[in-house]
């Protein structure tokens, strides 16, 4: 009797072991609901066009809501200092840059690139130099020329103390061996700005100011990069012109550190669907941006390698403020 219980019972057993092991198997995947993006920089920035061009292929990819969020400030710090308050689950993430180094190394946060895991990069953009389209240079050197025999008198805007724009103005001061000012905007207006007669000159990324350079309302001197943008092929690079500066802007995600693994290879999965996609680069294109996709594992490289190098150059400019 007793043995025939048990052979009676086994089955139930087998029964609800399966059960449980299938309700696990079961279990949802993430994403399961939507997903924030933190931009640190302001709407219509060039920081805030591609963000929302990779959003909007994320959501078809991923199949849940992917919302950008500007969250602007201090270099970059408001937002990276929001995102690190959360919880390290992949549905809050930071549309990362050289920033998360110059807003460190300027003295505007305490947290560092250690303090996020990179998920993948997206982009690289490089900075333009541009006047007015009324003003009376034609060529980054006779810009430089001027300011050499006028120094402190060329106003120079960027897009926030700390900014990587910011970074380059200075850059480009110490490679002439002129004297400017530097004039910090938020929410992109320093090219409005320099239509406005406010300030001689601005630094700023392409998608900032492509609309106003093919409206011939300004004149773009130059590129920083080491080859010419291939949305501005008439435009030179500083160094053609002798002036030997090269600066570029790498855009990417990071989530807080601590992120699962199994997030982190999701999200970097989607990214590069997105990145690589016909729709994506066809946008690069009318944004003035180069697609340039890296794994989590690469893109940690670059932005460790990077961070040493910008600490470097902050130090030798006078603009590094933390150790």
């Amino acid at each position: 009797m007793r043995r025939r219980l048990i052979l009676a019972l086994v089955p139930m057993f087998v029964a609800i072991l399966v059960a449980g092991c299938g309700g696990r198997a079961a279990a949802p995947k993430y994403p399961t609901k939507p997903i924030e993006m933190t931009v640190l920089f302001g709407a219509g920035s060039s920081a805030d066009l591609v963000a929302r061009q990779l959003a909007s292929g994320l959501e078809k990819v991923l199949g849940q809501p992917v919302a950008v969020v500007n969250r602007t400030g201090a270099g970059g710090a408001v937002g990276y200092n929001y995102v690190k308050t959360k919880p390290a689950d992949g549905y809050s993430i930071v549309w990362n840059s050289n920033s998360i180094s110059t807003a460190y190394y300027a003295g505007n946060m305490k947290l560092t690139y250690k303090d996020f895991d990179p998920v993948a990069q997206v982009s690289v953009e490089t900075a333009t130099i541009a006047v007015a389209a009324d003003s009376p240079w034609k060529t980054l050197p006779e810009l430089i020329e001027y300011a050499r025999q006028n120094p402190g008198k060329v106003r120079i805007g960027n897009s926030g103390n700390g900014s990587y724009t910011h970074l380059t103005a200075a850059a480009l001061a110490k490679a002439a061996g002129i004297e400017v000012i530097h004039v910090p905007f938020g929410q992109g207006l320093a090219v409005s700005s320099l239509l406005g007669g406010k300030i001689e000159a601005s630094v700023q990324l392409p998608a900032e100011i492509m609309s106003q350079y093919q409206a011939g309302k300004v004149r773009i001197l130059a590129v920083t990069d080491s080859e010419r943008d291939p949305a501005l092929p008439d435009v030179p690079t500083a160094k053609e012109q002798g002036v030997d500066l090269v600066m570029n802007l790498w855009r990417g995600v990071a989530a807080p550190s601590g992120t699962p693994k199994e997030v982190i290879q999701v999200l970097e999965g989607a990214i590069q669907k997105v990145v690589t996609s016909d729709e994506f680069k066809e946008a690069s294109k009318k944004l003035s941006f180069r697609p340039a996709f890296l794994g989590a594992q690469d893109f940690g490289k670059l932005i460790a390698d990077d961070d040493a190098r910008i600490g470097q150059l902050m130090a030798d400019l006078g603009l590094r403020k933390t150790q």
